[in-house]
């Protein structure tokens, strides 16, 4: 068990929440969203649902993560409340999907945002990048707590810049926006494009559970894990619809519509070339407080499950220092694996799907909760969060499944091969009891 000593604060746990958020969504998600919702009230309500959403997740994360101490988040929670296949397939979804692929999106964005150099930055360089970074967290909690803080600021720093700017900037007239405030809005939220673009949303709103997954980490885990959570989730909401206004702001959306890099874009309307290729720096550096983020969690996770499995056991071994590096480079290797093996786009729609479909899932085992065993929210009023949740996952889901069968399919085949996985470790470890007992009784 971590000593208070090895333990972080809130302000880090904040710095965890608001970097495993902010990254890769918000400045490339425009872009696809405006091929189909073009009303600047659209946009708005789209990510201000996200934010609630996320907001009464990270309330519900709160309770569960107080309930169930120590570190794995979903995998206790799964696992404790249905099944052990249920925390078996939480663990493999986040090894392979919930915490590799958004190290290799952020990743891919890093090289899409800095390809405005002469430089090729290509697959070589998002994947050298995650190498990076994994080793800069392998050496002690108090290294990776500097390391992760250090670019966190400059996220945080970066997105004030931009807001400020952005907002006091006057748009270019000769150029044109985005903007557009007509009554169209009321039409475009009973399109099936609505609900496919809170696919995009709710995956840039990924991260604001990240803190319950290390909670055996967090001093006073009652007090500080709600209290970044919810600092956290709050902030990034408000960022989000800021910078989305400044995209809308600075650039027209036929110059938008369709691609990755949109805040790179708007920045050259903003102040030129010189300034664009600056924001496309900045952009890729705030990145890597997002690979930080995930490998740091993900690894936790799969540490934690790992303990637990036959096939897994070797990524449950830690350095002197308690740190999972074998975990952090699992990660690693296997966001480089899909940074070979599929576009942005088919990564980004079955990652947003499986990992909604599991929060729901998660979200769901707080209604086993009683009441005397809530140790945040004693009213039951507290159970509107996890039903408005519910509800608009359903939602998202359904029209998610039905517009992107493809990618849909491949996500839950990956959970599919987690079944037969979970199978195979059960009968290994059975194997493995049997000799273990028969030599002793030998």
């Amino acid at each position: 068990m971590s000593t208070v000593s090895h333990q972080i604060g809130w302000k880090t746990a904040a710095a965890i929440v608001v970097s495993n958020m902010i990254g890769t969504g918000i400045f490339t998600t425009l872009g696809f969203q405006l091929s189909d919702i073009t009303n600047t009230f659209s946009i708005f309500l789209l990510w201000a649902i996200g934010g609630v959403l996320a907001l009464f997740g990270a309330f519900c994360y709160a309770e569960l993560g107080s309930h169930f101490k120590g570190n794995g988040g979903d995998f206790i929670y799964l696992k404790e409340t249905y099944h052990p296949l249920f925390g078996y397939l939480i663990s493999w979804i986040s090894l392979i999907i919930g915490f590799s692929s958004p190290v290799a999106l952020a990743a891919l964005a890093m090289s899409k945002y800095l390809s405005v150099f002469e430089f090729s930055f290509g697959n070589g360089f998002a994947i050298a990048a995650i190498c990076l970074v994994a080793a800069a967290l392998s050496f002690s909690l108090k290294t990776s707590s500097r390391f992760h803080n250090f670019f966190t600021f400059i996220k945080v720093a970066f997105i004030i810049v931009l807001v400020i700017l952005g907002v006091g900037l006057s748009g270019n007239p000769q150029v044109g926006n985005s903007l557009n405030f007509s009554n169209s809005w009321k039409d475009e939220l009973l399109l099936p494009a609505f609900a496919t673009s809170l696919v995009f949303v709710t995956y840039s709103y990924t991260g604001w559970n990240s803190a319950s997954y290390i909670a055996g980490e967090i001093k006073d885990v009652q007090k500080n894990l709600p209290k970044s959570l919810i600092i956290g989730t709050v902030f990034v909401t408000v960022s989000y619809i800021l910078v989305n206004y400044i995209m809308l702001k600075h650039a027209p959306a036929d110059q938008l519509a369709g691609k990755e890099d949109v805040m790179g874009e708007a920045a050259v309307n903003m102040l030129g070339p010189a300034f664009g290729k600056i924001v496309n720096i900045f952009i890729a550096l705030q990145l890597i407080a997002t690979i930080s983020g995930y490998l740091w969690v993900g690894s936790r996770l799969t540490q934690a499950f790992a303990k637990e499995t036959y096939i897994w056991k070797p990524l449950s071994t830690g350095n002197k220092k308690g740190i999972p590096v074998r975990a952090i480079f699992a990660h690693a290797v296997i966001a480089s694996i899909i940074i070979l093996t599929g576009s942005f786009k088919e990564i980004f729609v079955y990652t947003a799907f499986i990992l909604q479909l599991f929060a729901s899932l998660a979200i769901s085992t707080i209604y086993f909760l009683k009441k005397e065993d809530r140790k945040i929210f004693k009213s039951n009023s507290f159970y509107i969060f996890p039903t408005v949740f519910l509800l608009f996952s359903v939602y998202i889901l359904y029209f998610t499944l039905i517009h992107n069968p493809k990618e849909s399919m491949i996500g839950l085949g990956i959970v599919g091969v987690g079944i037969l996985l979970y199978i195979l470790d059960r009968k290994l470890s059975r194997n493995t009891k049997k000799e273990t007992d028969g030599s002793e009784e030998g």
